[in-house]
């Protein structure tokens, strides 16, 4: 049994930025990692031709810039440097192949009681913590929605995180599920490899660009965010043309007050080309032939399916209700989510991205800080 002050539970970006935070405050932490790696969603998940999708001064991890001569949206292998360089400066030191199996609440000594397994030794480790942060991510487990007949398609069926390249699908019919910022990259990315890529598009959408983004972000923090809404809406609109002539149609709430943007990188030009056909639901699968909401039907080779992660927090934490739902997710609306009771904190929960990430950790560390001090004086 190990008595620590901290235990975060993830070596993803929050993992890593609450680390650094609790580095710079002088609290010791234990970091574990299920992975061999920090950040193996960015390593191991990402496909080729990913960069982050807003500006880097919305991305930084707190502490640390980027180098100055840092491209303004950074590419995958740039980020996952910047990380490594993180880990060093701040002495991170993640204990690797280290998966929780439970951690449960322990009133009488006031902790946490956590059990893990360390793959290297085949063997079980426990922690005693005064504080627990979950940084285990929104994005642990891949997403597939259960369609009839999926489990008889004879063709390639993966999820978006073991997507790489669109290389090996040239001349194929490829259909992506999903229309997120991931979905609608990787349509592009098959499209521009010779793929006949066709996308199911079920819900509203804003499609914007990632100088709209940028500027929206930037002004939100001197305008009212109706006002920002209503500048975005109507510069995408003047950028995009009207897409519901092409499947795409707008939410009635703006970008920044409701439903997050769709950032496009190409996709929006060859949808209006009619070199990516979009489709609606899904109703089921025979064969090769997928049927669609209205009656259409077509034959695809591969899908690709951009349909997101859960978490899978609930099913070692025990004791979090006061923090988290059913689905592992806060149960209070950001930026009021990362604080539970008992010492419980979470970080990267509230889909706020990498910029949602820095706040969490900042606060999560300046709590510990604000209840350690209150303790001893």
């Amino acid at each position: 049994m190990e008595e620590v002050v901290v235990l975060i539970v993830g070596a993803g970006p929050a993992g890593l930025a609450t680390a650094a935070c609790l580095n710079q405050l002088s609290i010791p932490y234990v970091i574990l990692e299920r992975d061999d790696c920090s950040a193996s969603l960015w390593r191991n998940r990402a496909y080729d031709r990913f960069k982050l999708h807003l500006a880097k001064e919305f991305c930084e991890l707190p502490h640390m810039s980027y180098p100055v001569d840092a491209p303004t949206y950074i590419p995958k292998n740039q980020f996952i440097k910047y990380l490594d360089d993180y880990i060093e400066h701040f002495n991170i030191q993640p204990k690797y192949h280290t998966t929780v199996e439970s951690c449960t609440y322990d009133e009488n000594k006031e902790c946490w009681s956590i059990v893990a397994r360390d793959a290297t030794k085949c063997t079980s480790v426990s922690y005693m913590a005064k504080f627990l942060v979950v940084a285990s991510g929104e994005n642990s487990a891949a997403n597939i929605p259960m369609i009839p007949g999926l489990e008889g398609f004879p063709g390639v069926a993966i999820h978006s995180s073991n997507y790489k390249s669109g290389t090996q699908y040239s001349g194929k019919n490829v259909l992506v599920v999903g229309c997120g910022n991931s979905g609608m990259e990787i349509a592009y990315d098959l499209a521009s490899h010779g793929a006949n890529t066709s996308i199911v598009i079920r819900s509203p959408i804003h499609v914007m660009t990632k100088e709209l983004i940028r500027s929206g972000m930037t002004l939100v923090q001197y305008l009212p965010l109706k006002v920002v809404d209503a500048l975005l809406v109507m510069m995408a609109k003047f950028i995009f043309g009207d897409l519901s002539r092409h499947g795409i149609t707008r939410p009635k709430i703006g970008p920044e007050t409701g439903r997050s943007a769709v950032i496009d990188v190409g996709t929006a030009g060859l949808i209006k080309k009619g070199v990516i056909k979009v489709l609606g639901g899904i109703t089921k699968i025979s064969g090769k032939t997928v049927e669609f909401q209205g009656g259409n039907e077509s034959s695809f080779d591969a899908i690709v399916f951009s349909t997101g992660y859960k978490s899978t927090v609930n099913n070692w934490l025990k004791g979090g209700e006061s923090m988290l739902n059913n689905d592992g997710l806060p149960n209070k609306e950001f930026p009021n989510h990362w604080k539970g009771g008992n010492g419980l904190y979470c970080a990267g929960l509230a889909r706020r991205g990498l910029a949602g990430i820095a706040m969490d950790a900042r606060n999560i560390a300046n709590d510990i800080k604000s209840t350690i001090d209150s303790i001893f004086n």
